[in-house]
């Protein structure tokens, strides 16, 4: 294919303004192009025939199981209890269960024990904490930028915490998912300019900032980052790859693009005082009235040009603000209200929208198998991945939209399901036919994430601290609270959270890479932090001076892990105790690190 120049380019878009050759996207066949898997309306599914009719506890362990029985595998047995309350409780609120609570669902012999535990966990004020673990990446949650020219803070976002707490709220109250995403576009259009969820406009109002912000090729950049963070975290579509041309694999052309960055164009970030006025934009991070939000509104509403190949400077036909063609009912029609944002929101939030509910379907999924049902979680376009499940993901998403777009709905549909409640044992004939685990024929064993293991060692040592508010540096040895309540910078993220996988906080991350490191173990053992909660477990271990110390190695298990120690562990753990201490830690200190440090710590079954 050969390359048309600058002067042809420009011929073309001058063609395109006055009508003389046929709009971009004409040549594709449209009502095809919405036949495409992502782009059809998920509608519920005929629940699948099964052998096993005793097995699935869920609607959807009948398309797990029909699936499993075709390939000739066998689905896993449910684990003992003690791994059904751990695996649970981390998974609903990101923490370890107390001893207390393992032994009184161990006794709860009644009819629907697990069925209570869960609606427990889902009632908790911890439940909104752990969802947000899932969503403030998505939403590239920060508090400062990639850049700063010396001391200048005027781009920093002192009060980003009020989002955080927000979107924490949103979760525990179950807010409709439909009307999450409105007030997180436009809660100043769907409500009023003095609505309590003005601070869900973080969700844009937290976006980079470059220097030179009057120039237009930077207000271009800043326009893309708002286009690829909204379409990819909602609609699971990588739009932004249109700014320069239209998309190599989807039916998005540049002309949806810019139709959405002129919503962005006609919006301006604020910082908002109480008295709803605007700090002044020189203002520096540590003078802002400590009641601020970082938000958005509406500013002087119009319509952009296409940028032929992405340059600013070179100036193609106008493009109304509007939808995206290929999820509209044809022709997509104009926003006219302000900026469009309110237009914008109302249009992914629908209910005849075919992305939003599988998109957030599929989030939620991962995030209690490890392991997606769409393995590409921010692109549903022809580039990403099918789902392995089809007929699954478009019932999940079906119902979860009659079930009021209730995110609690969809977690207790999951979690209460044979299929979670699955062993993580390898079975060797499974594992010969799918031996990465695809179809789900037992619970994957996962890693911890960062927010989860550092908040597990605190609550294990009785030091963590459930306080919100203004956000504090995880560094600071001082700071005991959740690590979803610690800083997140752009400039430079924390050295624990770089180590333990957090992803960059200056674009919209999809999912989490889990490494495998030196530097994460040689962290473990040689950090204040650990040594100083090492200290902390000790202490709280040996504060009973008459408890023998199998007994206090006993409790140890409880509370760390949930189980019992076998006897091979007591045994080992008291010949070491026995020992002369031989450093400046005590051998019950070290004894309580080793603990902290372990694999078993690490993961969840």
């Amino acid at each position: 294919m050969v390359a048309l120049g600058s002067v042809a380019m420009l011929t073309i878009g001058r063609a395109w303004a006055s009508g003389s050759v046929s709009e971009p996207g004409e040549d594709l066949n449209w009502s095809k192009e919405r036949d495409f898997w992502s782009f059809r309306r998920p509608l519920p599914r005929s629940q699948p025939v099964v052998k096993n009719k005793r097995w699935p506890r869920q609607r959807l362990d009948y398309f797990i199981l029909a699936r499993l029985e075709e390939k000739q595998l066998s689905p896993s047995i449910e684990p003992g209890k003690r791994t059904l309350i751990r695996r649970a409780t981390f998974d609903l609120t990101g923490l370890p269960p107390t001893p207390e609570e393992v032994e009184a669902y161990l006794k709860d012999d009644r009819d629907k024990a697990y069925e209570r535990l869960v609606e427990r966990l889902l009632f908790s004020s911890r439940f909104g904490e752990r969802m947000a673990s899932l969503w403030l990446p998505l939403a590239r949650y920060a508090e400062d930028q990639a850049y700063q020219v010396g001391s200048d803070t005027k781009f920093f976002y002192p009060n980003a915490y009020k989002y955080r707490e927000w979107v924490i709220a949103a979760f525990n109250r179950d807010l409709p998912y439909d009307r999450f995403i409105k007030l997180q576009l436009a809660a100043d259009k769907v409500e009023s300019t003095n609505s309590q969820n003005l601070a869900a406009l973080g969700f844009l109002g937290l976006g980079p900032k470059y220097y030179n912000r009057g120039r237009l090729d930077v207000m271009a950049d800043e326009w893309e980052d708002r286009v690829d963070t909204v379409t990819r975290t909602f609609l699971g579509l990588t739009v932004s790859c249109s700014r320069c041309h239209d998309h190599k694999f989807d039916p998005i052309t540049m002309e949806d693009y810019y139709a959405l960055a002129g919503v962005f164009a006609s919006t301006r970030m604020i910082n908002r005082r109480p008295d709803g006025k605007s700090e002044d934009d020189k203002t520096e991070a540590p003078k802002m009235d400590p009641d601020t939000l970082h938000i958005v509104e509406d500013g002087e509403a119009h319509d952009l040009n296409v940028f032929i190949r992405g340059n600013a400077n070179r100036k193609g036909p106008v493009v109304a603000r509007r939808f995206l063609r290929v999820l509209s009912d044809g022709q997509p029609v104009a926003f006219k209200d302000g900026s469009g944002r309110r237009e914008l929101a109302e249009a992914i939030a629908s209910s005849n929208n075919p992305l939003a509910s599988r998109v957030m379907v599929n989030r939620v999924w991962g995030l209690f198998f490890g392991k997606l049902l769409v393995p590409t979680a921010s692109n549903f376009g022809h580039s990403g991945e099918p789902p392995t499940y089809p007929a699954l993901l478009d019932d999940l998403a079906a119902r979860f939209i009659q079930n009021g777009w209730s995110v609690k709905w969809l977690v207790r549909e999951i979690v209460l399901s044979a299929t979670y409640r699955q062993s993580a044992a390898t079975d060797a004939r499974n594992a010969e036919r799918d031996a990465a685990n695809e179809l789900l024929w037992r619970m994957n064993r996962r890693r911890l994430t960062v927010e989860q293991w550092r908040d597990a060692v605190l609550f294990v040592s009785g030091q963590l601290d459930f306080s919100g508010g203004k956000s504090l540096e995880l560094d600071d040895p001082a700071n005991h609270r959740r690590t979803l309540q610690a800083r997140i910078s752009r400039l430079k993220l924390d050295d624990l959270l770089m180590q333990l996988d957090y992803p960059d906080a200056n674009v919209h991350a999809e999912k989490r890479t889990v490494s495998t490191t030196a530097t994460q173990k040689l962290f473990m053992l040689n950090s204040p932090f650990m040594i100083t909660q090492a200290h902390a477990l000790a202490d709280r271990l040996t504060a009973d001076p008459k408890e023998n110390n199998a007994r206090r190695i006993q409790n140890a298990y409880r509370l760390l892990f949930g189980r019992e120690p076998e006897k091979s562990e007591t045994e080992l753990a008291l010949a070491f105790l026995r020992k002369p201490d031989a450093s400046e830690m005590s051998r019950w200190e070290q004894y309580a690190q080793l603990l902290l440090v372990s694999n078993e710590m690490l993961y969840v079954d």
